[in-house]
């Protein structure tokens, strides 16, 4: 075995990698860029040794310096993670030259497999079923538009050498077929350093399901069961889990013996998934191989119980599999959360900036319900431009999906994440959505749910009955110990007034304490509305807490809370309300207070993310038509074209390529 690794990577994946390692009894090294020098996977790491600046192409993506760094901390092995260096060929041959053992499959099976263009060719001469598509290289545009026409309307372009959703677009059209490889190939060529394109039918209404495969390096293959990953935005995944809701036994164990044969095939000796395109009725189409640990795994690990990064190392030494595909047994449901440093009320436009507050619900087995989470950051960490803007992984275990989801529910009520925007909101939402809970499911689900994008939900007259009474209970425990402050002539806060009212929002809620006093733990009954029946709340909430956590008419519950002027901005469940409690003559007046009005900003551009301008597309004095190209912003990895809203001409252009702006800079305005 292994005395020494190098993780070839960042962020959580370079921290799980770590924690799997250090249990085997392995030492670990660390690389990081300029960028990372603070982060968390360089803190655990036994060794760490600097390779660049900030930007991937002169740090994480040079070969020749992860090299350098094994060969200057004596690392025998290198784990890759997934992304930059995974699936490259070039950087396992040279690995191979260097006497270094690389922790994943044979270079051989890397260029097979890793080529999406090849590896659909394979699966075809090895009998898996495959999706219609045109495999050979495409030069320009106008060639796109021809082969997307040969092949019928929607197709899919995809970099060869992509993943996670980078390089990728849908086109329905002949001017979406050109514009998508235009931007497909740009986006390839800086992700991956490789701009091959190719195009595919496009499944309607598809679920994307994938097996995950174990090989060693005595020929032997097994599959780990599925992982349902369709719930997805911009082909990136959102929510995984496992295993799908979709299959039966049956078709569970013919994709598994597809991917095994695939795998097989070109003498696969580590771990990979084998990802398909199913349809509603359990058809399935091979999508493309992964030559490396998925983002994903922890669900499959949780519901196998097999440690796959140990699997990884233990293949990488020699060692053969311990486990035979009859020993494979899926226990239980497992669903995953990815947490993104994104704005969900503003079309998840990426955000940056430092984790003032990182507060993630406690890891752990409780009861039939396990919480696991898998990140790369602590309170304090910088959430940078230059990478991908994944914070953690949060991941639930229960023996059946209806109690994960559930589970998963309440932690991220718990999640609790400050500094930037993040997803949460979006993601608790989700949990509670009847089609998700349902398990009828599709690669476009969230573009059929929300289809004019994500906005803060309105708590019906149930949420707003928990707002209110969380919020009149904070509101009373804060008023009796300002009754205490020294130096108060006496206690006049009123806070044995039976009578109350609870602004939510702009909403005016009657709310009545029936019986109880403001103490902690608190202990209360409360009417809310025209209810006529009372509500029990329990808390050991006391001030200065950013969680409320207690019990509503006997349901354990989690809030989330912050202070804003006068009041409390409130989460649950999805739910954000700012939350004011008032005396009922105070809340008369308040219905008098003028709204203050939002800027105008309609005769400007403004950069909707922290990014870099790679292109301005218009000149001042230009008159532009209604869906024109104005702009092109990069923010972590992806191009966004901002495109005209209305037909205008172009005043002034405040911003030029190379220019990094912060989010609402204005780009340029118009008369």
């Amino acid at each position: 075995m292994f005395k020494k690794i190098l993780i070839a990577n960042r962020g959580e994946i370079a921290v799980r990698v770590i924690r799997s390692a250090k249990a085997m009894g392995i030492k670990t090294v660390a690389v990081y860029s300029e960028a990372d020098k603070d982060s968390l996977h360089v803190e655990l790491a036994d060794e760490a040794v600097h390779i660049g600046p900030e930007a991937a192409s002169e740090s994480y993506l040079v070969i020749e310096k992860i090299i350098e760094a094994c060969q200057q901390t004596g690392a025998e092995a290198v784990h890759p993670g997934y992304g930059f260096l995974s699936e490259r060929p070039a950087f396992a041959h040279a690995l191979k030259e260097a006497g270094i053992t690389f922790i994943g499959p044979n270079p051989q099976a890397i260029e097979a497999m890793g080529d999406k263009i090849t590896s659909k060719k394979f699966a075809a001469e090895a009998g898996v079923s495959t999706v219609p598509g045109y495999m050979g290289l495409i030069e320009t545009p106008e060639e796109a538009v021809r082969i997307s026409q040969d092949i019928g309307f929607p197709v899919m372009i995809k970099a060869s050498a992509g993943g996670g959703g980078k390089g990728m677009r849908i086109a329905w059209t002949a001017e979406e077929a050109a514009d998508g490889f235009s931007r497909a190939r740009s986006e390839a060529a800086s992700s991956f350093g490789d701009d091959r394109i190719f195009i595919e039918k496009f499944i309607e209404n598809p679920r994307h399901i994938e097996i995950q495969v174990l090989g060693d390096k005595h020929g032997n293959v097994i599959y780990l069961g599925e992982r349902e990953c369709s719930i997805q935005r911009r082909n990136q995944k959102v929510i995984e889990e496992a295993p799908s809701p979709l299959l039966d036994e049956e078709t569970r164990r013919k994709m598994g013996e597809q991917a095994v044969a695939l795998a097989q095939a070109v003498d696969y000796d580590s771990a990979g998934t084998v990802e398909f395109v199913a349809g509603q009725d359990k058809s399935f189409f091979f999508l493309e191989m992964n030559t490396r640990l998925q983002v994903e795994h922890p669900v499959t690990e949780l519901v196998t119980g097999v440690d796959l990064v140990e699997q990884m190392i233990r293949v990488a030494a020699g060692e053969q599999l311990q486990l035979a595909q009859k020993d494979v047994a899926l226990k239980g449901w497992a669903v995953e959360s990815r947490i993104y440093a994104e704005d969900p009320f503003r079309n998840f436009l990426p955000s940056i900036g430092r984790l003032t507050r990182y507060r993630p619900p406690q890891e752990g087995t409780y009861g039939a319900v396990t919480i696991r989470n898998d990140t790369g950051v602590v309170e304090g960490s910088e959430i940078s431009m230059f990478y991908d803007p994944m914070i953690a992984k949060l991941v639930t275990h229960a023996p059946t999906r209806e109690i994960a989801i559930d589970a998963m529910s309440k932690a991220l009520d718990e999640f609790l994440v400050d500094g930037i925007q993040h997803n949460v909101p979006f993601l608790a939402a989700l949990m509670k959505h009847d089609r998700w809970r349902s398990g009828a499911l599709s690669t476009s689900f969230i573009n059929d749910e929300f289809p004019e994008g994500f906005a803060p939900v309105k708590p019906d007259e149930a949420a707003q009955a928990v707002m209110a009474s969380v919020a009149l209970s904070m509101h009373l425990i804060e008023r009796e110990r300002l009754d205490h402050l020294p130096g108060r002539l006496r206690p006049h806060s009123g806070i044995t007034r039976p009578h109350w009212v609870v602004r939510i929002d702009k909403e005016l809620i009657p709310v009545e304490l029936a019986n109880g006093m403001p103490t902690t733990p608190i202990d209360m009954d409360i009417r809310v509305g025209e209810a006529t029946e009372l509500v029990a709340v329990r808390s050991d909430w006391v001030p200065g807490d950013l969680v409320w956590r207690g019990t509503y008419a006997d349901e354990t519950i989690s809030v989330q809370v912050r202070r804003i002027l006068n009041g409390y901005r409130l989460d649950w469940s999805g739910y954000s309300c700012e939350v004011v409690v008032l005396p009922p003559r105070l809340a008369e007046l308040d219905k008098l207070m003028p709204e203050k009005l939002q800027p105008d900003t309609s005769k400007m551009l403004l950069c909707p993310m922290p990014g870099l301008v790679v292109s301005i597309d218009v000149v001042a004095g230009q008159e532009v038509k209604v869906g024109e190209q104005l702009a092109v912003v990069e923010a972590m990895k992806m191009e966004n074209v901002l495109r005209a809203e209305r037909d205008c001409v172009v005043s002034a252009i405040k911003a030029a390529p190379g220019d990094s702006l912060a989010v609402d800079a204005v780009i340029m305005e118009f008369e």
